[in-house]
């Protein structure tokens, strides 16, 4: 059974279509990745499927109960982890969970073991007693996805969950999603960090400017773009122009400039392995010293890019 079917849902705010027509089928015991930009209609289908938002458009099923005529099935089935931590920062982690697991219908005894067990699953244990005020960003984090699965849920949403958090409490947040899905929980995981989706979520939805542009298995959005991307850091940044005009005309395709002042990157198809070598070659005669070369997929970083170019493109 899936846990989440949507056919055409639409949300409209004014003027503006902020979910305008998606589609998607989210397999039970999975986790589900949607990927886009800022405002890009992620966290308002996320809302409407946890029965926050009423749809304005089209069908939306949550292990199979629809979210407009049946959302207190839903609401049973669901759990919803926002951008921000929603935890009373006047109470101590304990005393957080207590209250919330109280107004769940656990008994006092339950309630506590319940925390007790959250706590120390979550790594929190020392941090029980101190008021949440006083945690890092990364603990109230995880104290915020405990409080989410006080009763486990079927399917839980978290809307990007490492916002703001710096790597190590993110790597534990990411530690913590994977545990949950081993337990048998469906995540539904918005994100805007590429790197996030690539490592958590086993199917993909790209999402921008409301719509679906693109989804499948990482490794299916990968081979969209191409079988390949090349790689280089040049010696001397003042050759990059040139060496971005050879690639381009070695390669046929277009050659991003990374951040790095000397780095390129180039999307490859069909040969791979033999353009790239021609194209290297072709650097060599022109004078072109390459310091590192590497080639490999594409990463989700250049999918989007070159997803979301397409779809510029076409407007």
């Amino acid at each position: 059974m899936n846990a989440i079917e949507t056919s055409g849902l639409v949300k409209v705010f004014g003027d503006t279509r902020a979910v305008d027509g998606v589609d998607l089928t989210v397999p039970a015991g999975t986790v589900y990745g949607l990927l886009g930009p800022n405002g890009a209609g992620k966290t308002t289908t996320v809302r409407m499927l946890a029965t926050l938002l009423r749809p304005d458009g089209g069908e939306a099923r949550v292990f199979g109960h629809d979210v407009r005529a049946d959302p207190n099935a839903v609401r049973r089935l669901v759990s919803l982890t926002g951008q921000y931590a929603s935890v009373d920062e006047d109470l101590t982690g304990t005393e957080n969970l207590i209250l919330l697991a109280r107004l769940l219908g656990h008994t006092r005894v339950h309630a506590r073991a319940r925390a007790a067990q959250l706590l120390e699953a979550f790594g929190l244990t020392d941090a029980a007693a101190k008021q949440v005020k006083h945690y890092s960003g990364g603990m109230r984090r995880r104290l915020d996805i405990a409080a989410s699965i006080l009763n486990t849920p079927k399917l839980l949403f978290l809307d990007e969950p490492t916002t703001g958090l710096d790597p190590r409490s993110r790597n534990q947040v990411w530690d913590i999603v994977r545990a949950v899905v081993a337990h048998g929980t469906t995540v539904l995981l918005t994100t805007q960090y590429l790197d996030e989706a690539d490592q958590l979520a086993s199917r993909i939805a790209v999402i921008d400017h409301g719509k679906v542009i693109a989804e499948g298995t990482k490794g299916e959005l990968k081979a969209s773009v191409g079988v390949g991307a090349v790689h280089l850091r040049l010696r001397d940044a003042d050759q990059r122009p040139h060496a971005q005009q050879v690639l381009a005309r070695a390669l046929a395709t277009d050659v991003q400039l990374d951040h790095d002042p000397v780095a390129l990157t180039a999307r490859l198809s069909g040969r791979a392995t033999e353009q790239a070598a021609e194209a290297l070659a072709q650097l060599a005669r022109e004078g072109i010293t390459v310091d590192t070369f590497s080639l490999g997929q594409p990463s989700l970083d250049e999918v989007f890019l070159a997803l979301t170019d397409k779809k510029e493109a076409a407007a």
